[in-house]
């Protein structure tokens, strides 16, 4: 008897009900960078409130609807964070800390990558100054990237001519970002592998949000619908 004939979904029709099923089928971590200082803010940017969530509530869920684990790198304020988080922190988030977060971003992204999981076949990273993303956005990345050629190593939301965060990448990136000495940045790896990137056009200014201080913080809620 075929699951039509028995009245059991078929995969098919299981995938066109929750188009976040075939991601979570393939093995893709995410990090979520949230170890600087936030001077510039005056508060850690974490705990930030959008939209009834703080910052991080929000990225691990958004992003924990697509990957597993959610791998959160904190440095700074890592135990006011810790504490700050609205509920119990989801079994699929992971948290990891930077001993360095004063030598920058790449640290940080560093200490998330080599914190995957062996089997861990590619991966997320988006920085805690982006929040607004839209979970349609991310899912949508998510297909994409599983959906790639696979000469392809890097998907990334483009809005016009600009590119944002989520980047989904292959594990290949993974052991080039962790190669990456002290003063370079991930965009020159990112930079070197543009013929083996796929972009994916979005209508959506979240991938695009970056809130440093307290005036982009303000822009972010009343701009953003």
């Amino acid at each position: 008897m075929t699951s039509a004939q028995s009245g059991a979904p078929s995969p098919e029709s299981e995938d066109a009900r929750d188009p976040l099923r075939p991601a979570r089928e393939k093995v893709i971590a995410s990090i979520v960078l949230a170890a600087g200082a936030s001077s510039r803010m005056g508060t850690p940017k974490a705990l930030l409130d959008y939209r009834g969530e703080t910052f991080l509530n929000r990225l691990i869920r958004v992003l924990g609807a697509v990957t597993d684990p959610v791998i959160v790198v904190l440095g700074y304020h890592a135990a006011e964070i810790r504490a700050g988080l609205r509920g119990a922190a989801p079994s699929n988030a992971r948290f990891v800390i930077n001993p360095n977060p004063e030598r920058g971003q790449l640290s940080s992204l560093q200490t998330g990558v080599a914190a995957l999981p062996p089997d861990t076949q590619g991966f997320a990273f988006i920085p805690m100054d982006c929040p607004a993303v839209r979970e349609e956005t991310v899912a949508r990345l998510a297909r994409a990237y599983l959906a790639r050629d696979p000469e392809m190593l890097l998907v990334i939301p483009r809005r016009g001519e600009n590119r944002g965060h989520p980047v989904f990448a292959a594990r290949a990136i993974a052991e080039e970002i962790l190669a990456l000495q002290p003063g370079a940045q991930a965009r020159d790896v990112i930079h070197r592998h543009i013929p083996h990137t796929e972009y994916v056009d979005v209508d959506d200014r979240g991938i695009l949000t970056d809130v440093d201080d307290p005036a982009a913080y303000r822009h972010l809620l009343e701009s953003l619908p």
